[in-house]
């Protein structure tokens, strides 16, 4: 009988497929969690370390930018701005609602329901770049963009993209809606050196961002984009093609119907242009923000400079320079040239100095050291006056020689007996040498440093012939005294510096040096200087009205100056080259001359003629005498 044989092999049931399966499972479940958990350190890690690394969030309010300056001229004229303009800030409740709203529709039309990332947004922009295959919609909401300006740089990387998430949701977390909002209002930059809705309002509108019409808030709003290109002030055109976009924006959020911006269309000529830097009196603007800092310390916030420049002046003195030069610089071989006017207390009234801003910023008025030559000389004989010298002494015009120096005259001739009038007159230089040999050349320094003469003066013969360098400012100062009757003055610019907010930080109410020269003794230069103008060098500048100066060349026709003034306003006038090339014959008493005189007689145009001082009657000499001893002090 034949058995079977038994096997030892099992068969596999369904249940134990089933355990199989539920194990392998479980094994990948655990290891998809196991991942899913080092996934969320190594995050959480990364998020730690961005998060550690974040900038000091608790100061959200301060602001890191140049203040922003704003110099007027004497008639509130802007003549320049400089740094960062913030406006005053302004709730997002003080504004009409069409601005936000305008905002929100061009730049976060979900704003007030994300919690500060658009995921709708967000995910829009990441399928319009991938199909267009470069970035062309951004996704970032507003309280991100407030994240990045408050708190981070403009760099593009990993890092900055986390940090700014991380700041968005805790801007989200520690403000409301509306106060975040109010942020973004008050920071972002609009173009053209402005800082929030409220200075950009001003700058290109002349209003409050609370006035501001539905057309204009849409302009303000289109700016956000691409601020310098949408500037309405540089190109309107891309300007209101912008403000087009943003208002159909507004029209598909909701905000508008078509027909409310089609009409807002219709009044886009409303939008001005709010008065804008004016391109004269650049180097005058230099030369004074250079000087705030000494006023007032370190400059942080927003300030406004009263100045002392007359508008009216500095256009007629950058003009008939430009006109001379054009004419006569081809012929003559002078290329540049600098103007400056003062009033008799020292306030600068106007100062060019040279051809051309743009060409070249270096101030010749201010900054070059030149001869001044005979211009020198009305101190020469202030110290012959004030050691007992009168306008009729007698001297005589004939060869000298100083230690080997032998100065002659420019006309070549000598004279013989002259008065100190006729040889100030006719700028006769032996009668010069002579009257500072007589009273002493260290006299004569000290006289023209107590004018005003600032740089460093030589006591040699040659002193009195005006070898020693001087700018065109300090020596049209040093005239000064000769126009307001003795007393010394310091060329300034500023009259008041002040806040934004109207608080005055500096306010002039002085200065100079008090009476430094004795009434009778500016009568006598004055007597000379008159006689300049009438009968010597200064013929060309004769404006038929009481004025007084002295022209000045330098050895070479290398430098040509006229200094003079009136009662009422001192100014002086420079020409040469910037290379010191030699003029063709260009004297002071030439072309200075006729540019000196062409602008004094159209400035003094609306003011009536007044004597100069040693002219008055002791009447009128006491009402001057008070006026510039209120002014200065005894």
């Amino acid at each position: 009988m034949t058995q079977k044989k038994k096997t030892n092999s099992k068969k596999k049931t369904p249940s134990t497929k089933t355990a199989r399966k539920s194990w392998s499972f479980k094994r990948v479940l655990m290891w998809l969690s196991t991942l899913g958990i080092w996934a969320g350190i190594i995050v959480g890690a990364i998020l730690v370390y961005y998060a550690y690394d974040l900038p000091e969030i608790d100061n959200a309010m301060e602001v890191d930018r140049r203040p922003g300056l704003t110099l007027l001229s004497s008639d509130g004229i802007v003549i320049a701005t400089s740094g960062d303009l913030y406006g005053e800030a302004v709730q997002v409740s003080e504004l009409p609602d069409y601005l936000p709203q305008a905002i929100m529709a061009t730049e976060d039309r979900r704003f007030y329901d994300h919690f500060g990332i658009d995921v709708i947004g967000l995910t829009r922009a990441m399928v319009t770049n991938l199909m267009a295959g470069r970035v062309r919609q951004g996704g970032s909401t507003l309280t991100q963009q407030v994240a990045k300006n408050l708190f981070l740089s403009p760099e593009r990387s990993v890092k900055r993209k986390v940090q700014e998430l991380l700041l968005a949701f805790w801007l989200e977390h520690k403000f409301t809606k509306d106060q975040i909002f109010t942020l973004y209002l008050n920071r972002v930059y609009f173009g053209a050196g402005t800082y929030g809705v409220e200075s950009a309002a001003r700058k290109y509108f002349s209003k409050s961002a609370r006035n501001l019409s539905l057309y204009e808030s849409a302009l303000i709003a289109g700016l956000l984009k691409a601020p310098s290109r949408y500037n309405p002030q540089a190109n309107p055109k891309l300007a209101a093609e912008r403000t087009s976009v943003v208002l159909m924006n507004m029209v598909n959020a909701g905000y508008l119907t078509q027909s409310q911006a089609d009409q807002a269309k219709k009044h886009k000529n409303r939008v001005i242009k709010s008065a804008k830097p004016h391109k004269v009196a650049r180097y005058f603007a230099d030369w004074v923000m250079d000087q705030v800092r000494d006023y007032i310390g370190p400059v942080k916030k927003d300030l406004t400079v009263v100045t002392t420049l007359d508008m009216r002046i500095q256009r007629l003195a950058e003009n008939s320079l430009r006109r001379q030069l054009n004419a006569h610089g081809k012929q003559k071989n002078v290329t540049q040239g600098a103007v400056v006017a003062l009033s008799p207390d020292g306030a600068v009234r106007a100062m060019v100095g040279g051809y051309s801003y743009g060409r070249s910023q270096f101030n010749r008025a201010t900054q070059a050291r030149r001869q001044p030559g005979s211009a020198f000389k009305p101190f020469v004989y202030l110290a012959g006056v004030e050691r007992g010298m009168m306008a009729n002494t007698e001297m005589r015009d004939e060869p000298i020689t100083i230690k080997g120096w032998s100065p002659r005259n420019y006309s070549g001739q000598y004279l013989g007996t002259v008065t100190l009038e006729k040889a100030l007159a006719d700028s006769i230089n032996t009668v010069a040498v002579k009257v500072g040999q007589r009273v002493g050349f260290k006299n004569v320094v000290e006289t023209a440093h107590r004018l005003g003469i600032t740089s460093d003066l030589k006591a040699h013969p040659a002193i009195t012939l005006g070898a020693s360098e001087v700018s065109l400012l300090e020596l049209t100062a040093a005239y000064g005294p000769f126009a307001n009757g003795g007393y010394g003055v310091f060329p300034f610019g500023i009259e008041t510096i002040k806040e934004a907010a109207g608080d005055v930080l500096y306010q002039r109410t002085g200065g100079g040096t008090g009476r430094i020269i004795a009434p009778n003794h500016v009568g006598e230069i004055n007597r000379m200087m008159k006689t300049v103008m009438v009968a010597g060098t200064g013929k060309k500048a004769n404006i038929n009205r009481p004025v007084a100066g002295k022209s000045g060349t330098s050895q070479g026709f290398r430098d040509a100056w006229f200094i003079g003034y009136s009662a009422d306003l001192i100014m002086g006038v420079w020409m040469g080259n910037d290379n010191e090339k030699p003029m063709k014959k260009v004297s002071g008493g030439s072309l200075p001359a006729e540019l000196w005189g062409e602008i004094m007689q159209e400035a003094h145009a609306p003011w009536p003629p007044k004597p100069l001082p040693g002219e008055e009657k002791p009447e009128a000499i006491k009402k001057v005498k008070g006026f510039f001893e209120s002014l200065f002090g005894n």
